[in-house]
């Protein structure tokens, strides 16, 4: 399928761990005081077309379950305001931390990202495969990019180095990490990996910092169909706490794909290129009730249960963002062993000193914006790491769903194993 390389959206994650060092040969430079260790990489895992990975869609299907239950976590603090989250960006380097967790917590970090029964050569064959479904070609509209940034008084495992740049494209960065430079690397590595539209991600570092794995996804395409902007008016948006003004765009006519049940109407935007956007509005509940009991088999089950009907949709224009503090929190609620000072889960998994390493802070800035012409999405999530020692009925007449009340919107994307991957997810209360 041909490209659409025009830009319409973007979704970054950084992903900040505090915990590594260089291999001490063979660096190139990436900018003022900065070095790349050169790991040569094998091919990323193209899926065999025709026969799925069972491992593969156990991962992708455990993927989306975390992202729908770090949702649910998230959304506990979002009050009446807007919300949007990118899970998919947290799953991903925890995922390859994987390969860096010690025996004690391995199976426990598995489980919280929803690859229970799985093996660390599974998680990395899955993460292969997805990155390779999901940036493969040319002009996609789907970019990522991993890094570690790592301190110059320890020493990173040359293993860990190499999985993570043959399953995970992660190269390793030197940074100096008691000045300025660590901030200014992984602000600038940012902006590289997002045409300059992320900037000043990190203000500093915690000072027991010594790593930091930060991963980078830029999406960027216009709908398939998108919105006559003439036939955008104004109305009013029943917001949680007063009414109030708002722009929406209008899509009506026949062969929509549609879904209803008792609890929900839900309609998907799809993308010029790939993926979509899926648009549910609830009937009874709050929009944050709704996300909080979303599930993966439910959104299956809209999706699978979908029609082509006849109707019309009014959907607000809205730009949202999102600075999510409780990002460890959220993290911890769900399982994530990562962040235990006294286990130090890390210890030895990812550098040569014997220094006790954990997950010490998480925190996470997302936004998204949706017009007319497509939908613009990004998201930062910086982690550190110290050191110390059944179907709905058939629409019998056409639907009018009205999007004048808060909404729950949820982006995906494609993979040859998992089908829709869950990448941004969020509430609408106000647009």
């Amino acid at each position: 399928m041909k490209k659409n390389p025009a830009f319409l959206g973007l979704l970054i994650c950084l992903c900040v761990i505090g915990l590594f060092a260089a291999c001490s040969s063979d660096v190139q430079n990436y900018g003022d005081s900065i070095n790349v260790v050169k790991v040569n990489a094998k091919e990323l895992l193209a899926p065999d077309y025709g026969e799925q990975d069972s491992a593969a869609i156990k991962a992708a299907a455990g993927a989306n379950d975390f992202a729908f239950s770090l949702s649910a976590e998230l959304v506990k603090n979002s009050g009446n305001g807007n919300f949007v989250c990118s899970p998919y960006s947290a799953w991903l380097p925890l995922a390859a931390l994987v390969n860096a967790t010690d025996t004690q917590n391995k199976a426990a970090l598995l489980t919280a990202l929803g690859a229970s029964g799985i093996t660390e050569a599974d998680i990395n064959r899955a993460s292969s495969r997805m990155l390779y479904s999901l940036t493969n070609g040319n002009y996609n509209p789907l970019k990522i990019a991993n890094a570690i940034f790592v301190g110059n008084n320890v020493t990173l495992k040359k293993d860990f180095a190499q999985v993570f740049m043959d399953f995970y494209r992660g190269s390793s960065i030197n940074v100096d990490f008691s000045s300025r430079e660590a901030v200014d690397a992984v602000n600038r590595w940012a902006s590289n990996n997002t045409n300059g539209l992320i900037k000043n991600v990190i203000r500093e570092f915690n000072p027991r910092t010594v790593a930091a794995i930060a991963n980078a996804i830029y999406f960027s395409d216009r709908w398939s169909r998108e919105f006559n902007s003439s036939q955008t008016k104004e109305g009013v948006f029943h917001a949680p706490r007063t009414d109030t003004k708002v722009s929406f765009m209008l899509r009506e006519g026949d062969g929509q794909t549609y879904y209803e049940d008792s609890k929900v109407q839900a309609m998907p935007l799809y993308f010029k290129d790939s993926g979509g956007l899926y648009i549910i509005l609830p009937k009874t509940d709050t929009a944050a009730d709704l996300l909080s009991s979303m599930t993966n088999n439910y959104f299956n089950e809209i999706r699978n249960g979908s029609v082509q009907a006849t109707g019309k949709l009014l959907l607000p224009r809205f730009s949202i963002e999102s600075t999510i503090d409780d990002l460890k929190e959220a993290l911890v609620a769900l399982g994530v062993p990562l962040f235990d000072e006294e286990a130090a889960p890390l210890t030895g998994g990812l550098i040569e000193e014997p220094l006790s390493v954990f997950l010490s802070k998480a925190i996470q800035k997302a936004a998204i914006k949706v017009d007319e012409k497509g939908t613009t999405a990004a998201a930062v999530t910086v982690i550190e790491v110290g050191a110390t020692s059944a179907g709905p009925p058939e629409p019998t007449k056409p639907f009018e769903m009205i999007c004048n009340k808060p909404f729950v919107f949820i982006l995906y994307d494609y993979t040859y194993d998992g089908g829709r991957q869950i990448l941004f997810t969020g509430i609408v209360n106000q647009p």
